[in-house]
């Protein structure tokens, strides 16, 4: 089919035409940046934390004022906590992996002469957290109770920058290892936090996800030996099997406030209800950005519908006297699916070129990753696809226009 007349049919409609290639470059802008934000989301949503999920129950306590004998009581919660049933490890931690609130960091730095870390860190403290968050230890060993220090004294120590009463040991994960030493093991190896305080590497895990700040190392954690009390902030973590995770939370709950009814229940959840309640707002905006997709692309193809509807509408005596001149049905369909594959094809392009400019902007103001090329010819075959199916109902309509048509008066 030759071109000339379709194209000749456009520029008599400059500014229908260009509306629509607009109308289409927006659309096309728009939806690529989405479904890739989309995409950063569910990705997000679906890291692996490296603990045992579905096996974890969460208790914060609340005190008021100070509590002198706080390590004395949490020796005793701990021991009738794993006393209950169904319950396999019981530990307290200072933060959960996917957690809200804030989070522990340490900048960690290779050389005591540095001047800026190399890297920032997640530190992960408490009594027996390794066996009971089930993450894995893939070299070294876990901590020995010689080497744990009370949070109050290694707090002491990191003011006054004194290595006494600080632990002397620290595990990492097997990401923030090959971070530190690419290519080499771990073990063994020296590490400094604060005033040029040496820790040694006893131990890698697999994975450990940081409470948050996802986008700098989302598994750059540490574990330290240090004692913690839920005067301090700390939960109290119970691992157990799935099916039996309501049952202990309750039975844990009741045993505590037996042991001390002077204190509040901050938090009661299973980790799964934690991980659910952190993205949230991921899935939220995931379902905003899809609803912005389907609204973009449901509009733009009753703007590609309507306005080839009108114009099958004006060119009915056209049409007529093409079909008196031996156009087929067939020539006519294809006539109005061409002219429309052209504005979306010019729509398209320029689409290309904004959301390009859109994911720019997205990278430099929002730390965003530059959306991938693999986006721009999925975005344009949808919207060639969307685009033929919207005109198609006119363009049958044209098709069907009969050369009787011609010998009308206008």
């Amino acid at each position: 089919m030759e071109l000339r007349p379709i194209l000749s049919a456009l520029l008599r409609h400059k500014i229908t035409a260009g509306l629509l290639i607009l109308e289409i470059a927006l659309t096309c802008a728009i939806v690529c940046n989405a479904v890739f934000l989309i995409g950063q989301r569910l990705e997000r949503m679906h890291m692996v934390s490296g603990i045992s999920e579905h096996e974890l129950v969460q208790i914060q306590m609340g005190y008021i004022g100070k509590r002198p004998d706080a390590m004395a009581q949490t020796g005793t919660d701990l021991a009738a906590l794993r006393q209950i049933s169904g319950v396999k490890q019981a530990a307290l931690i200072n933060q959960l992996p996917f957690s809200d609130g804030g989070s522990s960091n340490s900048g960690i730095m290779l050389d005591p002469q540095q001047q800026q870390p190399t890297v920032q860190a997640t530190t992960f403290y408490g009594q027996n957290v390794m066996p009971t968050l089930g993450v894995q230890l893939v070299a070294g060993r876990d901590f020995q109770p010689g080497e744990y220090v009370d949070l109050d004294v290694a707090i002491a120590a990191l003011q006054t920058g004194d290595p006494k009463g600080l632990p002397q040991t620290v595990i990492l994960t097997r990401a923030l290892a090959a971070q530190l030493w690419p290519g080499q093991s771990a073990l063994g190896k020296t590490l400094y936090f604060g005033k040029d305080l040496p820790f040694r590497v006893i131990g890698v895990v697999t994975n450990l996800a940081r409470p948050n700040q996802l986008q700098q190392g989302p598994y750059y954690s540490t574990l330290w030996p240090i004692h913690v009390t839920p005067a301090e902030g700390a939960s109290y973590l119970l691992r157990c099997a799935p099916q039996d995770r309501e049952a202990v939370l309750k039975a844990a709950l009741a045993k505590l406030m037996q042991i001390d009814p002077n204190r509040v229940v901050l938090e009661k959840r299973t980790y799964d209800e934690a991980r659910q309640k952190f993205f949230a707002r991921d899935r939220a905006m995931a379902g905003i950005l899809t609803g912005v997709i389907v609204a973009l692309l449901t509009v733009t193809a009753l703007g590609i519908a309507g306005l080839a509807s009108f114009w099958v509408g004006q060119r009915r005596r056209t049409i007529g006297v093409r079909r008196a001149l031996g156009a087929t049905r067939g020539d006519i369909l294809r006539f109005f699916q061409t002219e429309n594959f052209l504005l979306a094809t010019f729509g398209i392009a320029l689409g290309m070129v904004l959301a390009y400019s859109i994911n720019l902007f997205l990278m430099t103001h929002y730390e965003l990753p530059r959306l991938p090329a693999i986006y721009f010819p999925v975005g344009a075959l949808a919207l060639w696809i969307i685009g033929q199916l919207a005109v198609l109902g006119p363009a049958l309509r044209a098709a069907a226009v009969s050369p009787v048509v011609a010998t009308r008066s206008v």
